[in-house]
């Protein structure tokens, strides 16, 4: 029998989300069309690939094999397509936010990679863009892979890039202005924003988890998308906001380094282990080097703070 690719990577969507409705969204097609596809392609099989019910989704033993063989058979697809054509398609890679040390690493890898074209975007957070990876529509993100609301799809992998210090940004006339660095202790006394999105509920929860660690108050709460918006948010509601600190502030607002401990955002690379193109490989194995010798996953001298499903992480690659 004739095997359709289409249905190939409608199996293999499926068996990574394992709910019918999550896949569909990951394909851009309705949840009826998905399963109509399923069910056509299991009899012609003559084999079931999934076993499901009103509560889960689960493989087969046959349908295991199938999405094994069936992965490979989609990057050797696209393989051949790059060898007929002559062409290679840009890696395409998403940034989660303006603030992470990104600017050196994607001018290191442009001086090493010359014959590799790569594209550069920017989604704000890892809960955008996991779709992407798995639908092949993003080669490699950035972010934090904690605290999504669900476990990432078996197909994903995720290298440790960098352990980012956190700060606080506030107005010029907080009273915490007045110091150089902020205790974290001391922020208990002032209310902070917490300024999130659906997209970014990784940064979400690294927020929460602080300011439990802490005793810390939120004032409000409102949603928006990169630095810009947060900063607006600070100028208007003039309450002091957890951030990356280090780029240029507007007039009217300031940033401080937090101490004792420093709170750290620890950042991965993420991607898909179906979609192995060379190119891929190579990138990964520069950013590894680039930040191994720069030392992004070494903890400061200073006293400092983790969530404890970063500080396992961390604790796992010694």
């Amino acid at each position: 029998m004739d095997l359709d690719l289409r249905q190939v990577r409608y199996v293999v969507a499926l068996a990574d989300e394992l709910h019918f409705g999550r896949a569909a969204d990951r394909l851009v097609i309705a949840q009826q069309t998905l399963s109509a596809q399923i069910r056509s392609l299991e009899k012609r099989l003559g084999v079931p690939l999934f076993v499901r019910d009103r509560r889960h989704v689960a493989l087969t033993p046959a349908g295991e094999t199938f999405v094994k063989r069936g992965r490979r058979l989609l990057t050797e697809a696209e393989r051949l397509v790059e060898e007929v054509t002559h062409t290679h398609a840009p890696l395409r890679i998403d940034v989660p936010n303006e603030g992470l040390p990104s600017i050196p690493l994607f001018h290191y890898l442009r001086t090493q990679t010359h014959d590799m074209p790569f594209e550069v975007a920017l989604s704000h957070g890892l809960t955008k863009t996991l779709p992407r990876l798995l639908t092949g529509d993003l080669d490699l993100a950035f972010g934090r892979p904690h605290g999504l609301g669900r476990p990432l799809a078996a197909a994903l992998a995720t290298m440790p890039v960098g352990l980012e210090p956190i700060g606080i940004i506030l107005p010029t006339d907080h009273p915490l202005a007045d110091r150089d660095c902020v205790p974290l202790a001391a922020l208990a006394e002032h209310p902070l924003l917490g300024h999130t999105s659906d997209e970014t509920a990784d940064w979400r929860d690294w927020v929460d988890q602080a300011v439990a660690a802490f005793g810390l108050q939120v004032a409000t709460r409102v949603r928006g998308h990169g630095r810009t918006s947060a900063q607006v948010a600070v100028q208007a509601l003039r309450h002091p906001a957890f951030s990356l600190i280090g780029a240029h502030l507007p007039d009217g607002l300031t940033a401080r380094p937090l101490t004792d401990p420093v709170p750290l955002y620890h950042w991965h690379a993420v991607w898909n282990t179906a979609a192995t193109p060379s190119a891929l490989k190579r990138t990964r194995k520069l950013i590894h080097t680039y930040a191994r010798t720069h030392h992004w996953n070494r903890p400061p001298a200073a006293a400092w703070w983790l969530p404890q499903p970063d500080h396992d992480t961390l604790r796992a690659i010694g």
